[in-house]
């Protein structure tokens, strides 16, 4: 049963990672071009559409994760969903302060938002690495 919830957790991170590197690879990158006579727009615009899937990614996550768990208590188990939380607390606590300070264009809140988000792909990416190896092993 546990192999089976690791599985499902890896199709959950590697989803959540695949989503993740497409926001700091091209969607940041692209909105960060957009000039401040239109910013509001197309931010409001970003974010009405990204919450949909931020939220059934991270749903996804929360019970894939906590599935495992429950069937597997190993280090690595608890170090992948840890990773994958980490992921998501550093979007709560971080991102989404930042975010709400970007009603108006402002160059040093979207430079330190796309720090945050690369730092959000490498938990992610590296939450998907920890349960490939945990479930090889």
């Amino acid at each position: 049963m546990s192999d089976v919830a690791a599985t499902a957790f890896l199709a959950s991170a590697a989803a959540h990672a695949g989503f993740q590197a497409t926001v700091t690879l091209v969607v940041y990158p692209t909105l960060s071009h957009v000039r401040a006579a239109h910013w509001r727009q197309a931010h409001d615009r970003h974010v009405a559409a990204i919450r949909p899937l931020v939220a059934a990614a991270y749903l996804a996550l929360v019970a894939t994760g906590a599935w495992w768990l429950v069937t597997d208590w190993s280090a690595l188990a608890v170090v992948a969903v840890g990773l994958a939380a980490l992921s998501m607390v550093t979007t709560l606590v971080l991102a989404a302060p930042l975010h709400r300070r970007l009603v108006r264009r402002d160059e040093a809140a979207l430079a330190r938002l796309l720090g945050v988000d690369k730092a959000r792909t490498l938990l992610a990416i590296t939450a998907v690495a920890v349960a490939i190896v945990a479930l090889v092993r």
